[in-house]
């Protein structure tokens, strides 16, 4: 019989996608034990320096401490920083009298780690990416616990378990389940759109995808022409290249950023986007078609973010080279114009989406918690 969480560390910061898993996951400790002592790790800079006190949680400061991935002068500076870091971490811990750290990745997680080890105090980890970050290949070396969000076998003593979703997204989900009609229109309401109309949205993130943005931007007369309805959210400092491209151009609605996503989503039939793992996440979970154009820098992990989705049939992989006004303009209005291809497509999506990632989390730290021994040795 598992027993709830009386006392906890959270670790992870610095974007959103290591914040919002982190307080879906806090909420779920919350809703189990009201009583629980609930401390997360962070940064003073990052998003969680406002988000999670907002939520209602103690933020505890932990020194920012980057790992060069090559050889580089800051090197030399690392052993002092993470010593400073690590003793903040477990006076954080000692201060609740943890019974168990998660760790999200991101800057604060290699101290919390560090500090919950030599402490003998188990160690659960979260990964969000198909590719595992440095913080948490380290982690998992003494993790008694490992959930991913994509299958990977990098990670030991690992479990499937999905992301943890947003409040909204959740609640999205759940009415998209019992009434897609009425929450479609309620969300197009909410933003001005005709739901009577095909709606394509474009969202590279919040600071946009340039290629994502002339891509569609370029084809927006054909769109029109088609009778499809666009929500772009160029991302910040992005709005007036798509406004320029689009002036005049009828049912095409450019914004800058979204702070309710939920709404751009709820009113949604097709999303052109990157394949970010919160992305990912949260349009399986809601079981929405998708066009997926992965960063094409970094690790790769983006395209590796899609790959399940996309090989069940519940989106399509459009290399970042390849998007252009031309392929818009050729595939869109095909995908938006066929109601029983969408359908495919989202039901295809759902079936390898999650909604309930944060209670499958909790369950792994509270058998973490339970488990005898110490954390594994290196």
């Amino acid at each position: 019989m598992r027993q709830p969480i009386g006392s906890i560390v959270l670790a992870g910061g610095g974007t959103a996608g290591h914040v919002n898993p982190l307080l879906a996951v806090a909420d779920e400790v919350r809703r189990r034990n009201p009583e629980a002592q609930i401390l997360v790790l962070g940064t003073t800079e990052g998003l969680e320096s406002d988000l999670v006190p907002d939520r209602g949680y103690e933020l505890w400061p932990v020194p920012k401490v980057p790992l060069p991935r090559r050889p580089t002068p800051d090197l030399l500076r690392i052993p002092l920083r993470l010593r400073s870091a690590v003793g903040a971490a477990k006076e954080a811990i000692n201060t609740v009298n943890a019974e168990v750290v998660i760790g999200f990745g991101g800057y604060v997680s290699t101290p919390a780690y560090l500090a919950a080890h030599n402490l003998d105090i188990p160690i659960v980890i979260h990964e969000q990416n198909a590719r595992p970050g440095l913080a948490n290949r380290l982690g998992s070396r003494w993790a008694k616990k490992v959930g991913l969000t994509f299958p990977n076998d990098a990670l030991r003593n690992a479990e499937l378990t999905g992301l943890p979703l947003r409040a909204e997204i959740a609640e999205l989900a759940a009415s998209r389940a019992t009434d897609p009609v009425g929450t479609r229109a309620a969300a197009a309401a909410r933003l001005g759109l005709d739901p009577k109309l095909p709606t394509l949205l474009v969202s590279g993130g919040s600071s946009g995808a340039v290629s994502l943005n002339l891509a569609v931007a370029k084809a927006a007369q054909q769109l029109s022409d088609a009778g499809i309805q666009v929500l772009h959210l160029t991302g910040k400092g992005k709005l007036a290249e798509v406004t320029e491209l689009t002036k005049g151009i009828a049912n095409y609605h450019a914004r800058e950023y979204l702070a309710e996503m939920q709404f751009a989503l709820g009113a949604a039939d097709l999303v052109i986007t990157r394949a970010g793992a919160g992305m990912v996440s949260e349009l399986t979970a809601l079981g929405m078609p998708a066009i997926y154009v992965p960063l094409p820098i970094g690790n790769g992990e983006q395209r590796l973010n899609a790959e399940p989705v996309v090989a069940a049939g519940g989106g399509l992989e459009v290399a970042d080279r390849d998007l252009n006004a031309d392929w818009v303009t050729r595939e869109v209005p095909k995908l938006l114009t066929d109601p029983e291809r969408l359908r495919e497509m989202g039901a295809a999506a759902a079936s390898v989406g999650v909604t309930d990632a944060a209670a499958r989390i909790v369950d792994l730290i509270e058998g973490a918690k339970l488990e005898p021994g110490s954390n594994g040795e290196a």
